[in-house]
C-alpha cells in the first residue's frame, strides 16, 4: 500500500517553521503516511563499511558491513515504498542540516534510487520541500545567491540521471525577523512568505493525495 513518506529533519522541534508548514500539509493529506525524524532518530553518517558493502557479495559481508547494508535496505525500503514524498529541511548555514545529508548518503544508490540514465521506479513520483530560512534569498535580496540547499536538493531528488521526482518548493522566508531587531522592520514580508507557504502546502497536499490515491 502506498503512502506519503514525511522526512523531518529540524532540530527546532514545534517552533520549527519547516515543521509547521509540513504539518499544514499533512493535516491536508488525504491518505496513509509513514513519518521519520532525522532530529529525534538520526542515522549515522555513511562510512566505508556502508559504501562497500554495495558491491560485496552478501555472503563475503563482514559484520560491519552486514550491519550497514541492514541500515539503507530498511531505509531505501522505505522511500521505495512511498508514492509521495514530504521533506522539512530548512537551511542551516546556507545547506543541509547534516542529519538530512546523512539520509540521503544511505539511499542514494545506483540501481535503487538513481538511474543514472535508466528509468528509477521513483521516476515522477511527486515530492515537496518544505524549507524554512532565517534570511531572504530571492532577488534582489543581499542574499540572493547563497541558497546552497534548494538547487542541491532540487538537483539530487528532480534531475532525470539521479531521482528523477517530480519536485515542488516551499520557501518560507524570514524567519529571524521575529527574534533580530536588525530585521524587524522586515517582519510583515515573513508573516506574508509564511502565509504563502501554508496556503502552497495545502493546496499541494490536496491536489496530490487525489492524484496519488
Amino acid at each position: 500500500m502506498s503512502y506519503l513518506l514525511r522526512i523531518d529533519s529540524s532540530v527546532s522541534g514545534g517552533a520549527s517553521f519547516s515543521r509547521q508548514v509540513a504539518d499544514t500539509f499533512t493535516t491536508a493529506w488525504d491518505g496513509d503516511i509513514v513519518t521519520r525524524d532525522l532530529a529525534l532518530t538520526p542515522v549515522d553518517h555513511l562510512d566505508a563499511a556502508g559504501i562497500t558493502a554495495r558491491t560485496t557479495p552478501a555472503a563475503e559481508h563482514t559484520p560491519e558491513q552486514k550491519a550497514a547494508a541492514a541500515v539503507q535496505d530498511e531505509l531505501v525500503e522505505e522511500f521505495l515504498g512511498a508514492g509521495a514524498y514530504l521533506f522539512a529541511v530548512p537551511v542551516y548555514n546556507y545547506s543541509l542540516p547534516s542529519v538530512f545529508k546523512a539520509w540521503l548518503d544511505h539511499i542514494m544508490i545506483v540501481g535503487r534510487t538513481i538511474g543514472l540514465g535508466d528509468a528509477t521506479s521513483t521516476a515522477g513520483r511527486p515530492a515537496v520541500i518544505v524549507s524554512a530560512r532565517g534570511g531572504g534569498y530571492g532577488p534582489g535580496a543581499p542574499m540572493h545567491g547563497k541558497d546552497f540547499l534548494v538547487p542541491a536538493l532540487e538537483t539530487i531528488l528532480g534531475d532525470p540521471n539521479l531521482m528523477a521526482l517530480d519536485v515542488r518548493t516551499i520557501t518560507p522566508e524570514l524567519t529571524y525577523a521575529l527574534t533580530m531587531e536588525p530585521l524587524r522592520h522586515l517582519l510583515p514580508l515573513h508573516e506574508a512568505s509564511l502565509e504563502n507557504a501554508h496556503a502552497l502546502a495545502r493546496q499541494y497536499a490536496e491536489k496530490l493525495s487525489l492524484a496519488t490515491a
